[in-house]
Protein backbone atom coordinates (compact mmCIF):
# COMPACT_ATOMS: atom_id res chain seq x y z
CA UNK A 1 0.00 0.00 0.00
CA UNK A 2 1.49 3.42 -1.09
CA UNK A 3 1.95 5.83 2.00
CA UNK A 4 -0.72 8.38 0.52
CA UNK A 5 -3.44 5.15 0.41
CA UNK A 6 -2.37 4.45 4.13
CA UNK A 7 -3.26 7.71 5.53
CA UNK A 8 -6.75 7.48 4.26
CA UNK A 9 -7.38 4.83 5.96
CA UNK A 10 -9.40 5.43 9.28
CA UNK A 11 -8.33 3.10 11.71
CA UNK A 12 -6.54 -0.13 11.52
CA UNK A 13 -6.63 -3.16 10.65
CA UNK A 14 -6.26 -1.90 6.86
CA UNK A 15 -9.06 -2.35 5.02
CA UNK A 16 -11.44 -3.55 7.81
CA UNK A 17 -10.96 -0.77 10.37
CA UNK A 18 -12.69 -0.52 13.72
CA UNK A 19 -14.77 2.02 12.55
CA UNK A 20 -15.41 4.44 9.56
CA UNK A 21 -14.29 7.57 8.38
CA UNK A 22 -16.63 10.38 10.05
CA UNK A 23 -18.30 12.85 10.38
CA UNK A 24 -20.98 11.32 12.32
CA UNK A 25 -24.34 12.47 12.83
CA UNK A 26 -27.05 11.08 15.63
CA UNK A 27 -30.64 10.59 14.48
CA UNK A 28 -32.95 10.47 17.24
CA UNK A 29 -30.41 10.05 19.90
CA UNK A 30 -32.42 10.12 23.18
CA UNK A 31 -30.95 11.34 26.42
CA UNK A 32 -31.89 10.41 30.33
CA UNK A 33 -30.60 13.11 32.15
CA UNK A 34 -30.46 13.21 36.13
CA UNK A 35 -28.45 15.94 37.61
CA UNK A 36 -27.40 15.45 41.29
CA UNK A 37 -24.82 16.59 43.98
CA UNK A 38 -22.73 14.49 45.43
CA UNK A 39 -19.62 15.28 47.69
CA UNK A 40 -17.24 17.79 46.97
CA UNK A 41 -13.95 16.43 47.56
CA UNK A 42 -14.57 13.06 45.91
CA UNK A 43 -14.77 14.92 43.00
CA UNK A 44 -12.28 17.03 43.39
CA UNK A 45 -9.77 13.81 43.86
CA UNK A 46 -10.28 12.94 40.05
CA UNK A 47 -10.85 16.27 38.14
CA UNK A 48 -8.06 17.51 37.14
CA UNK A 49 -6.67 21.03 37.19
CA UNK A 50 -6.80 23.55 35.65
CA UNK A 51 -11.08 22.31 35.90
CA UNK A 52 -12.70 23.81 39.12
CA UNK A 53 -15.25 22.86 41.00
CA UNK A 54 -17.76 25.01 42.61
CA UNK A 55 -21.24 23.34 43.32
CA UNK A 56 -20.93 19.46 43.47
CA UNK A 57 -23.03 18.33 40.68
CA UNK A 58 -22.72 15.20 38.50
CA UNK A 59 -25.00 15.18 35.31
CA UNK A 60 -25.57 11.01 35.40
CA UNK A 61 -26.84 10.27 31.77
CA UNK A 62 -27.71 7.65 29.45
CA UNK A 63 -27.78 7.53 25.59
CA UNK A 64 -29.57 5.59 22.86
CA UNK A 65 -28.60 6.06 20.18
CA UNK A 66 -30.31 4.50 17.38
CA UNK A 67 -29.42 5.50 14.12
CA UNK A 68 -25.99 6.93 13.96
CA UNK A 69 -23.72 7.33 10.87
CA UNK A 70 -21.39 5.15 10.40
CA UNK A 71 -21.57 3.71 13.76
CA UNK A 72 -25.06 2.14 13.61
CA UNK A 73 -27.14 1.08 17.01
CA UNK A 74 -25.51 1.67 20.51
CA UNK A 75 -26.38 2.70 24.10
CA UNK A 76 -23.99 4.94 26.36
CA UNK A 77 -23.88 5.69 30.01
CA UNK A 78 -21.96 8.21 31.91
CA UNK A 79 -20.86 10.94 34.49
CA UNK A 80 -20.30 14.45 33.44
CA UNK A 81 -19.13 16.84 36.44
CA UNK A 82 -19.95 20.40 36.35
CA UNK A 83 -16.62 22.40 35.97
CA UNK A 84 -15.33 25.51 35.50
CA UNK A 85 -12.21 26.72 33.53
CA UNK A 86 -11.46 30.25 33.55
CA UNK A 87 -14.99 32.17 33.60
CA UNK A 88 -16.80 29.43 31.57
CA UNK A 89 -18.64 26.56 33.06
CA UNK A 90 -18.95 23.27 31.28
CA UNK A 91 -18.82 19.64 32.58
CA UNK A 92 -16.10 17.03 33.12
CA UNK A 93 -16.61 13.25 31.18
CA UNK A 94 -15.21 11.50 34.28
CA UNK A 95 -16.55 8.21 32.36
CA UNK A 96 -18.45 6.64 29.49
CA UNK A 97 -19.82 2.76 29.29
CA UNK A 98 -20.76 1.56 25.99
CA UNK A 99 -22.15 -1.76 24.49
CA UNK A 100 -20.51 -1.05 20.86
CA UNK A 101 -16.84 -1.38 19.72
CA UNK A 102 -16.81 0.88 17.07
CA UNK A 103 -18.23 3.97 19.59
CA UNK A 104 -15.64 2.82 21.87
CA UNK A 105 -12.96 2.90 18.94
CA UNK A 106 -13.57 6.17 17.37
CA UNK A 107 -14.85 7.66 20.28
CA UNK A 108 -11.05 7.25 22.32
CA UNK A 109 -8.80 7.43 19.06
CA UNK A 110 -10.38 9.92 17.00
CA UNK A 111 -11.87 12.03 20.10
CA UNK A 112 -10.89 11.85 23.93
CA UNK A 113 -14.38 10.30 25.45
CA UNK A 114 -13.37 7.98 28.31
CA UNK A 115 -15.23 5.01 26.95
CA UNK A 116 -14.67 1.61 27.67
CA UNK A 117 -17.25 -1.42 27.80
CA UNK A 118 -20.67 -1.42 29.36
CA UNK A 119 -24.09 -3.08 29.29
CA UNK A 120 -26.20 0.74 29.71
CA UNK A 121 -29.91 0.07 28.39
CA UNK A 122 -32.81 3.10 28.34
CA UNK A 123 -36.57 1.67 27.64
CA UNK A 124 -40.07 2.84 28.84
CA UNK A 125 -41.59 0.94 31.56
CA UNK A 126 -45.16 1.26 32.12
CA UNK A 127 -45.44 4.91 32.77
CA UNK A 128 -41.48 5.18 34.42
CA UNK A 129 -38.74 5.99 31.85
CA UNK A 130 -35.73 3.67 32.55
CA UNK A 131 -31.59 3.55 32.55
CA UNK A 132 -29.76 0.83 33.65
CA UNK A 133 -25.87 -0.08 33.47
CA UNK A 134 -24.27 -3.52 34.06
CA UNK A 135 -21.03 -4.06 33.96
CA UNK A 136 -20.12 -7.77 33.37
CA UNK A 137 -22.66 -9.14 35.05
CA UNK A 138 -23.14 -6.64 38.13
CA UNK A 139 -26.21 -3.89 37.95
CA UNK A 140 -23.94 -0.48 38.32
CA UNK A 141 -26.69 1.56 38.07
CA UNK A 142 -30.89 2.46 38.27
CA UNK A 143 -32.18 5.29 36.75
CA UNK A 144 -35.80 5.88 36.96
CA UNK A 145 -38.01 9.13 35.92
CA UNK A 146 -41.95 9.84 35.08
CA UNK A 147 -42.17 9.48 31.95
CA UNK A 148 -43.20 12.79 30.00
CA UNK A 149 -44.81 14.69 33.50
CA UNK A 150 -43.92 18.14 32.16
CA UNK A 151 -42.78 19.70 28.84
CA UNK A 152 -39.95 20.97 28.63
CA UNK A 153 -38.77 23.99 26.22
CA UNK A 154 -36.64 23.40 23.50
CA UNK A 155 -34.64 26.38 24.31
CA UNK A 156 -33.56 24.80 27.86
CA UNK A 157 -32.59 21.53 25.89
CA UNK A 158 -30.35 22.71 24.36
CA UNK A 159 -28.91 24.92 26.74
CA UNK A 160 -28.48 21.62 28.83
CA UNK A 161 -27.04 19.04 26.17
CA UNK A 162 -24.24 22.09 24.34
CA UNK A 163 -22.64 22.69 27.17
CA UNK A 164 -19.01 22.86 26.16
CA UNK A 165 -17.03 19.49 27.16
CA UNK A 166 -14.03 18.83 28.72
CA UNK A 167 -11.81 15.53 28.35
CA UNK A 168 -8.68 13.94 29.68
CA UNK A 169 -6.70 12.56 26.68
CA UNK A 170 -4.07 10.04 28.26
CA UNK A 171 -1.71 7.92 26.02
CA UNK A 172 1.13 6.18 26.77
CA UNK A 173 4.59 5.93 24.50
CA UNK A 174 6.04 2.82 23.28
CA UNK A 175 8.74 3.62 26.72
CA UNK A 176 5.01 3.20 28.26
CA UNK A 177 5.47 6.87 29.51
CA UNK A 178 3.15 9.45 28.94
CA UNK A 179 2.90 10.30 25.22
CA UNK A 180 -0.07 12.72 25.12
CA UNK A 181 -1.54 14.13 28.26
CA UNK A 182 -3.90 16.87 27.16
CA UNK A 183 -7.29 18.86 28.06
CA UNK A 184 -9.36 19.03 25.05
CA UNK A 185 -12.89 20.76 24.74
CA UNK A 186 -15.75 19.85 22.93
CA UNK A 187 -19.45 21.02 21.76
CA UNK A 188 -22.08 19.72 20.14
CA UNK A 189 -23.46 21.58 17.21
CA UNK A 190 -25.85 21.45 14.40
CA UNK A 191 -28.81 20.38 17.13
CA UNK A 192 -32.53 20.13 16.30
CA UNK A 193 -34.75 19.37 19.39
CA UNK A 194 -37.45 16.90 18.55
CA UNK A 195 -38.83 16.79 21.97
CA UNK A 196 -37.33 17.31 25.53
CA UNK A 197 -39.26 16.56 28.87
CA UNK A 198 -38.81 17.09 32.84
CA UNK A 199 -40.16 14.98 35.52
CA UNK A 200 -39.51 13.16 38.87
CA UNK A 201 -35.97 10.90 39.09
CA UNK A 202 -34.23 8.89 41.52
CA UNK A 203 -30.92 7.34 41.06
CA UNK A 204 -29.21 4.47 42.58
CA UNK A 205 -25.21 3.51 42.37
CA UNK A 206 -23.68 0.59 43.26
CA UNK A 207 -20.22 0.24 44.12
CA UNK A 208 -17.62 -2.16 42.08
CA UNK A 209 -14.07 -1.47 41.50
CA UNK A 210 -13.90 -1.02 37.85
CA UNK A 211 -16.86 0.93 37.00
CA UNK A 212 -16.99 2.99 40.55
CA UNK A 213 -19.89 5.34 39.63
CA UNK A 214 -20.93 5.45 43.49
CA UNK A 215 -17.67 7.04 44.04
CA UNK A 216 -19.95 9.98 43.76
CA UNK A 217 -22.57 8.86 45.68
CA UNK A 218 -26.41 10.90 45.41
CA UNK A 219 -26.92 13.42 47.81
CA UNK A 220 -29.71 15.15 46.44
CA UNK A 221 -31.40 14.79 42.97
CA UNK A 222 -30.80 18.63 41.58
CA UNK A 223 -33.30 17.89 38.36
CA UNK A 224 -34.22 15.36 35.44
CA UNK A 225 -34.60 15.35 31.80
CA UNK A 226 -35.81 13.57 28.94
CA UNK A 227 -34.75 14.70 25.36
CA UNK A 228 -34.92 13.35 21.77
CA UNK A 229 -32.59 15.43 19.21
CA UNK A 230 -30.95 15.09 16.40
CA UNK A 231 -27.42 15.82 16.60
CA UNK A 232 -23.64 16.11 15.46
CA UNK A 233 -20.17 16.75 17.56
CA UNK A 234 -17.24 18.86 16.39
CA UNK A 235 -13.93 17.93 16.65
CA UNK A 236 -11.90 18.62 19.84
CA UNK A 237 -9.44 21.26 21.00
CA UNK A 238 -6.75 21.17 23.06
CA UNK A 239 -7.58 23.67 25.76
CA UNK A 240 -4.33 22.36 28.06
CA UNK A 241 -1.02 20.75 27.01
CA UNK A 242 0.12 18.49 30.64
CA UNK A 243 3.42 18.07 28.83
CA UNK A 244 4.13 20.90 27.67
CA UNK A 245 6.47 22.48 30.66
Amino acid sequence: MKIDELLKQSSTPIGAGAFPRGPYRFHNREYLNITYRTDAEALRRVVPEPLEIEDPLVRFEIMRMPDTTGLGNYTECGQAVVVKLGQERGEYLQAMYVDSHPAIASGREISAYPKKLGAPKLYTDSDTLVGTLDYGTLRIAVATMGYKHQPMTAEDAKEEICVPTFMLKLMPGYDRKPRICELVRMQISNVEIKGAWRGPARLQLFEHVLAPMADFPVREIVAASHILADLSLASPVVVHDYLAR
